[in-house]
């Protein structure tokens, strides 16, 4: 197989989370024509292998229509609900104010990808449905679509919608108890002024200032330019667009607790422990916001780099991908690798072992592959980018 897809393997470990099925989809079928090449050469035929059952269930899978149709659509399917899932995962800025009105934009996508015809896309939508019930929908999720000014100024038909005025007045009842005036004031004064883009909400500034999402667009920081004329349901909308998703955070506060608390150090009391993890975790902070100014984020799906280099022989050890900066010493730091190996290292002596393909043969085989030389390719890596661009074989 190396020999045909130029030493890249199918399976390529990468920094992702939890993307690694999709990615392992996204690498079969980049080398779709090279394995169906595969299989169909002399060198196929003289293996031993291609005799065995599971040698010739690989003949039929490779050469099957309907397995690439297959795989071609699930890529379709499953890529807005891995963009979905990344902005929840992570930690580049507070996911509330984005995750249902991208969940919805997913949910489009994959209409799209089954050409509208509901019977084909409506088992798909009823199970993403489930999943998100009652977690997914919850009120502060739509009070946050509702106030985020990059989907209500794009489609004013959300205020249209029951659930989401529902929610608003929950939330409205929840943050200002006991203090009817008040609600008064955000639900039938504030929010009226916001809906009808009255006063500074108007502005050619303020609209051009949530025309696009990306990088630079903090709905947080949207509401405290142009909000002052809504005091209490800026004050609101900030709160609630600060919110994030998912415990990813958290998650990895813990990591940095079991770094500090370890056995040879159990017996450090609760507030050094904490003001250790505080130091730490914020440094990290500190140096992923370095990266973010440089334009550098390797926990990006668009910028995520495989490990191939040291699978394989033949890689790049230093440099991922050329012209992007990233090197494989900032991809350690950024997931926390360096502190492990770095450790491990200073207390054993080992060289890292270098694969060969004369590891991949068993005793048995005696073919001699010969001194040919091939030339390995850099994985310029698009997780989301050119899935599906050619439309499904019939």
């Amino acid at each position: 197989m190396r020999k045909f897809t130029k030493k890249r393997d199918i399976v390529r470990p990468g920094i992702t989370r939890f993307a690694t099925s999709f990615l392992t989809l996204q690498s079969l079928v980049e080398k779709k024509e090279k394995l169906r090449s595969m299989v169909i050469s002399d060198a196929w035929g003289e293996c031993k292998h291609s005799k065995s059952a599971k040698g010739k269930a690989a003949y039929s899978t490779m050469l099957s229509m309907s397995f690439w149709n297959g795989v071609t659509l699930c890529l379709k399917v499953f890529a807005p609900l891995v963009q979905v899932l990344r902005l929840i995962d992570g930690d580049r800025k507070p996911s509330m104010g984005f995750l249902y009105g991208e969940l919805k934009q997913a949910k489009e996508e994959i209409k799209v990808a089954y050409k509208n015809v509901e019977a084909n896309y409506r088992p798909i939508l009823d199970i993403i449905d489930a999943k998100a019930k009652d977690r997914l929908d919850r009120p502060l999720h739509l009070v946050a679509y509702l106030l985020n000014p990059y989907y209500f100024f794009k489609d004013q038909s959300i205020e249209d919608d029951p659930m989401v005025m529902d929610a608003f007045i929950t939330c409205v009842e929840m943050f200002f108890p006991d203090d009817f005036q008040l609600q008064h004031l955000v639900s039938n004064v504030e929010l009226l002024k916001y809906k009808g883009k009255v006063g500074i909400f108007g502005r050619a500034l303020a609209m051009a200032g949530c025309a696009c999402n990306d990088d630079n667009y903090d709905p947080v920081g949207w509401w405290s330019n142009y909000g002052n004329g809504v005091p209490n349901l800026k004050r609101m909308a900030k709160r609630i667009l600060s919110l994030t998703t998912s415990s990813s955070g958290c998650e990895r506060n813990w990591s940095t607790f079991e770094w500090i608390h370890t056995k040879k150090r159990n017996r450090l009391d609760a507030t050094r422990l904490n003001n250790l993890v505080y130091v730490q975790f914020n440094a990290k902070l500190i140096n992923k916001k370095i990266r973010k100014e440089k334009g550098v984020d390797v926990l990006l799906e668009s910028q995520a780099s495989m490990a191939q280099a040291w699978i394989v022989d033949g890689g790049d050890d230093e440099e991922v991908e050329p012209g992007s900066g990233l090197t494989w010493g900032m991809i350690g730091e950024a997931s926390g690798a360096d502190s492990a190996v770095e450790r491990r290292r200073s207390c054993r002596n080992v060289e890292v072992r270098e694969l060969h393909e004369e590891d991949f043969l068993s005793d048995q085989e005696t073919e001699e592959d010969g001194d040919e030389e091939y030339d390995f390719e850099s994985d310029e890596e698009r997780v989301l980018e050119g899935y599906g661009e050619k439309e499904l074989e019939t």
